[in-house]
């Protein structure tokens, strides 16, 4: 009898100590987004040279429609708080109109690199950045940043030579990458999906797809908005060649009893639930800070992901309807007080000719109605009830905290869905639109998190 208990107590030992549980991965959505059937012979993968083009037609449209722009008077003493007020609006149409010089913007949009190249039915758009110069024996590491909504690869310009040439803004030369900025399809200059239900998962699978057709068999990764979403999924399809993920916004669905009591007691009580103090300063009233903001700035979301072509319709006709739409959200998510001032606190963190040439992205490719479908591809199913939402990130993970983003998220609850996070930072300043606001900020932050990963060997493929 003493034999067979210790066998089955040495045969239940040996079960815990080697049966570990597989850690399982997204899989890779392989689909055809372009018109009609997907054709039988093999898809053309050449990658063309691209550059960003108008036409003195589509100038002369633009401004007939902004010279027509209707604008209703605002309430007194409104400021922001009703949306964007419509007489800062009328001075930035004026300006528009009078002072922004499109084709020179152009000739910026146009100094990096841009190319095209078919995936999965969809042209793919793309920047992509090679250092300027690299130290012998050494190579370049390479990064894809993604974007999102209402933004474009143009909130990458300022932060880009960060990256590719470190050593010239004093950041030093010991990490020096080649930077990929696609635009998401149905954004910019990316082709709009012409079949329903591309999502997050879809758009991982294409930038995967991107990578390897570039020739990077191991990368990093950076996002912030839907770039969160897109490159957390990148790193559950592809683990073995996500050297490791960098964040600037996070989010986790997976919320269960210690969420809710942290909200209610975290206050109170930090430590108990892993709060920092800076936690407790974001967070806290909750009430405040968190459901009712979260309500008073979704709306937006819930359009977009029930009924976004009715919207968009009317914004994809007008000019001045979509830039208000657009600014909007680069007043409140840049700073929520600053919808106490009556310019929005628009050009306190942008000129007014980087936020116009975002919404020039938007009405020049005609992508409106398409970026507003995304919300609804992503969400019309439920909140938590995706695979992707269920799955763990075990790739190295680092995150950038900015003080001003909508919704903040504390270490603790981060890492119930990243569970290998080596870098976590409140940043100092700054909100949701980090690489455009504060590139410097988030560049450094980019470094210390890669130099931690190499230095450290945190990162190993599975298998070795």
């Amino acid at each position: 009898m003493l034999l067979e208990v210790l066998l089955v107590l040495g045969t239940l030992l040996i079960y815990f100590l080697f049966s570990k549980k597989k850690e399982e991965t997204l899989p890779f959505k392989d689909g055809w987004w372009g018109r009609g059937q997907k054709p039988l012979t093999k898809e053309d993968s050449s990658i063309r040279p691209f550059k960003v083009e108008t036409t003195e037609e589509e100038l002369s449209d633009l401004f007939r429609r902004l010279d027509q722009a209707r604008f209703t008077e605002p309430l007194e003493n409104s400021c922001f708080h009703y949306g964007t007020n419509s007489v800062h609006l009328r001075k930035i149409v004026s300006y528009w109109k009078n002072q922004f010089n499109w084709k020179k913007q152009v000739e910026i949009l146009n100094k990096y690199p841009q190319f095209k190249t078919k995936i999965q039915g969809l042209d793919i758009h793309f920047v992509h950045v090679k250092p300027p110069r690299l130290p012998e024996g050494r190579a370049a590491k390479p990064l894809l940043m993604v974007h999102g909504w209402p933004g474009s690869f143009y909130e990458f310009y300022k932060i880009i030579p960060l990256l590719t040439d470190p050593a010239s803004h004093g950041l030093g030369d010991e990490h020096i990458f080649e930077v990929i900025c696609p635009s998401i399809p149905g954004y910019g200059f990316s082709e709009a999906p012409h079949k329903k239900d591309f999502n997050s998962v879809s758009a991982a699978s294409v930038f995967y797809e991107l990578m390897l057709r570039l020739g990077f068999d191991e990368f990093y990764t950076q996002g912030g908005d839907w770039g969160w979403l897109i490159c957390t999924n990148l790193a559950q399809i592809a683990p073995n060649h996500v050297k490791g993920l960098h964040l600037n916004m996070v989010s986790s669905s997976k919320l269960g009893l210690t969420h809710l009591l942290s909200v209610l007691l975290g206050r109170y009580f930090p430590g108990l639930f892993g709060f920092q103090d800076e936690d407790v300063r974001r967070m806290f009233p909750f009430l405040k800070k968190g459901l009712y903001r979260i309500l008073s700035e979704s709306g937006y979301a819930h359009i977009q992901a029930t009924k976004p072509d009715t919207a968009g319709c009317a914004l994809n006709d007008s000019p001045v309807g979509l830039a208000a739409y657009i600014l909007e959200k680069f007043s409140s998510w840049t700073d929520i007080e600053f919808q106490n001032l009556e310019d929005g606190g628009l050009e306190r963190k942008f000129s007014l000719d980087d936020l116009l040439t975002n919404i020039m992205i938007y009405w020049v490719s005609g992508c409106i109605v398409s970026s507003m479908r995304f919300y609804k591809e992503n969400l019309q199913k439920g909140i938590g009830t995706q695979k992707h939402e269920k799955l763990t990130v075990q790739v190295p993970t680092g995150i950038a905290s900015f003080p001003n983003e909508i919704l903040h998220t504390p270490q603790a609850w981060a890492k119930k869905k990243y569970t290998n996070i080596v870098s976590f930072h409140f940043m100092p300043r700054g909100g949701h639109f980090a690489a455009f606001e504060e590139p410097e900020l988030l560049a450094k932050d980019i470094l210390q998190f890669v130099d931690k990963v190499e230095k450290e060997q945190l990162w190993k493929k599975k298998g070795e």
